[in-house]
């Protein structure tokens, strides 16, 4: 196949040589410098006054050239009764005369007339063709492209872990597909659709894949994207090839990732919706409706987006079975880890246990990149077995970024970040509820100066609004040490402001926590997706000033709060700044050790710029 391809194209190759060889050559032919044309009368005056030095008489073409004595080249058309008085005329004046007898041929007459528009239509319709995916020659434009394969045995359910109740509803899929006897016998019909809808990076395209290879059939996957093409109509004749193809394959599945690239809702579009994208999915449905339950076809789709797909789209008899794929929790991480662990070398004391609690919120790609990178660091460090001290830095680069050691930055913008993050991480150890502060460094990842992680002890499926308004104290404690110590507030803290910002509006329009306002929805700020906001509400001017004057109350209050519990902790926020200074990073347990005293709020006095 490969020696196939290479011939195509050389093939394609050679013909674009011969192409742009055959264009220059025309285009030197009609782009060269015009003759100058002269009237029958005018060239009779000029062969009278000894003007001419040559002429040639192309009899067949009606038409005289030369040259003029000035060295000026020229033209003239003569009628064919003429041209033997010309001739003699010019011979008499004593001017070089040549007779051109020969007749061209019609093809050349051809090329020279039509051939240039041709070759132009021609570039023109190969390009497009193949921008349009189609491959050699751009003759595909039409066909689906998927990737058709049988896959490996090896990918299996054995290679998912972490979404336990996904595997549980796609083992029936499998069974469905390699023993449908069994559920026609009861009267069951197989499902026509499966969605497959979670955050990125949850696993569902491994899922489909899984399924795939434990029914042993073949597996055609694709983007939705590729539905969508420049030309109308192309999506819809790529779904029905598709189809087509897994039909004749059948029994197999047919796996669109990304769907709401093609399955947005229909009319929600700029300008009424882009057709091509609806027409494809017009087509989609009418292929699923079309769909024999005895074919063994499956449709599995996947998303993140589940709440912008066309209603259409989701309802009973086309995706039957709609898959959450969510976060992996505790044991799910635990079992993941294990997965990608297996193979590499750990040193002794690296518990997979302990890094599964650390990485709340992380999904399986996360956590695979964690481990990917721990083996790298490893291996760049020239060691032979992946520790402790190589996880936890991988799980600072997923989530801030490398190190940035080697910026160079002054004594008093370190102190500063110093004093930032401290403010962080002392409100995070004074605060009732606030997750526990793991690690503070004044190291540079990423966009960040500086971070301060903090980890939930467990999973957390629900927020009060006790902890939401204690994560906006600490979210401002860096503005606010810095404000306290040194009388100034620095551009450090646009991102925290953003954060406190967002969250305090999240509080009031959605999730009815303002005491002045009450339980009331208003509306999320979120950009609109396609045109469509489901969750927009038009509020009265009067209603968003209150929300506003809220949002502005909270977190002024928050600010307070902030600057109350720091006057009191200032020796807290004195003694940590001060060793962030000397080390650049404090883990959670040496950060206990050095505020173990909450009481000793006797303040540091010997930082540069510090105040007593």
């Amino acid at each position: 196949m490969p020696a196939k391809k290479r011939r195509q194209q050389l093939i394609v190759a050679a013909g674009v040589v011969v192409v742009a060889l055959v264009v220059t050559l025309v285009l030197i032919r009609l782009l060269g410098s015009d003759p100058k044309e002269l009237r029958y009368d005018q060239l009779i005056d000029r062969v009278d006054s000894g003007d001419v030095e040559e002429a040639t008489l192309h009899s067949a073409q009606g038409q005289v050239t030369g040259k003029l004595e000035d060295g000026t080249e020229f033209t003239a058309s003569v009628t064919t009764e003429g041209s033997d008085d010309l001739a003699r005329l010019i011979s008499r004046s004593g001017a070089e005369l040549k007779v051109d007898t020969a007749k061209s041929s019609w093809w050349e007459d051809l090329l020279l007339n039509v051939g240039p528009t041709v070759l132009v239509l021609g570039a023109f319709l190969y390009f497009m063709m193949n921008m349009q995916g189609g491959g050699i020659g751009g003759l595909r434009i039409g066909r689906s492209g998927s990737k058709t394969r049988t896959v490996d045995s090896q990918v299996t359910f054995a290679d998912v872990a972490g979404a336990d109740e996904a595997v549980a509803e796609l083992s029936e899929i499998r069974d469905f597909l390699s023993d449908p006897d069994r559920f026609a016998a009861m009267g069951a019909r197989i499902p026509k659709g499966v969605l497959l809808f979670g955050p990125p990076g949850t696993g569902k395209t491994l899922l489909a894949r899984a399924v795939a290879g434990e029914a042993g059939v073949p597996f055609m996957s694709l983007s939705g994207s590729d539905f969508v093409e420049m030309f109308v109509g192309v999506g819809a004749s790529r779904v029905r090839d598709l189809f087509k193809q897994a039909k004749a394959d059948a029994p197999a599945i047919i796996f669109v990732d990304e769907i709401d690239a093609v399955g947005r809702h229909r009319g929600a579009g700029v300008g009424g919706g882009h057709d091509e994208r609806e027409q494809t999915l017009n087509q989609l449905l009418v292929e699923m409706d079309g769909f024999d339950p005895t074919t063994g076809v499956i449709l599995m789709a996947a998303t993140n987006r589940p709440d912008i797909l066309d209603p259409a789209l989701l309802r009973p008899g086309r995706f039957d079975r709609q898959v959450v794929v969510d976060l992996p929790d505790l044991a799910g991480r635990l079992a993941i880890l294990k997965v990608h662990t297996k193979g590499k070398p750990f040193a002794d004391g690296v518990n997979l246990e302990v890094l599964a609690r650390r990485t709340p919120g992380f999904t399986g790609a996360d956590l695979a990149n964690v481990v990917n990178e721990a083996a790298i660091l490893t291996t760049r460090e020239g060691r032979n077995e992946v520790s402790e001290a190589d996880l936890t830095e991988a799980i600072d680069r997923v989530m801030a970024g490398p190190a940035r050691h080697s910026r160079v930055m002054s004594e008093a913008d370190k102190l500063t970040i110093a004093y930032h993050e401290a403010g962080h991480a002392v409100l995070g150890r004074v605060l009732d509820h606030t997750d526990p502060v793991h690690r503070v460094s004044i190291v540079a990842r990423g966009q960040a100066l500086g971070w301060t992680l903090s980890l939930p002890e467990e999973d957390r499926y629900l927020t009060s609004r006790a902890q939401l308004n204690d994560r906006m104290v600490m979210t401002l404690g860096g503005r606010v040490a810095e404000e306290l110590v040194f009388g100034e507030i620095t551009t450090g803290a646009a991102d925290d402001i953003e954060q406190v910002t967002d969250l305090a509006r999240r509080m009031v329009t959605e999730f009815g926590m303002s005491e002045r306002l009450g339980p009331l929805h208003f509306g999320s700020d979120e950009p609109q997706v396609a045109g469509r906001d489901p969750h927009g509400v038009k509020l009265s001017d009067e209603v968003a000033a209150q929300v506003d004057a809220e949002i502005s109350r909270m977190v002024t209050e928050a600010s307070h709060r902030a600057t109350e519990l720091l006057g009191v902790h200032r020796g807290m926020l004195d003694r940590l700044a001060k060793r962030l200074v000397e080390q650049e990073t404090v883990t959670g347990e040496e950060l206990d050790g050095l505020l173990k005293d909450p009481l000793n709020n006797e303040s540091v006095t010997d930082q540069p710029g510090g105040t007593p």
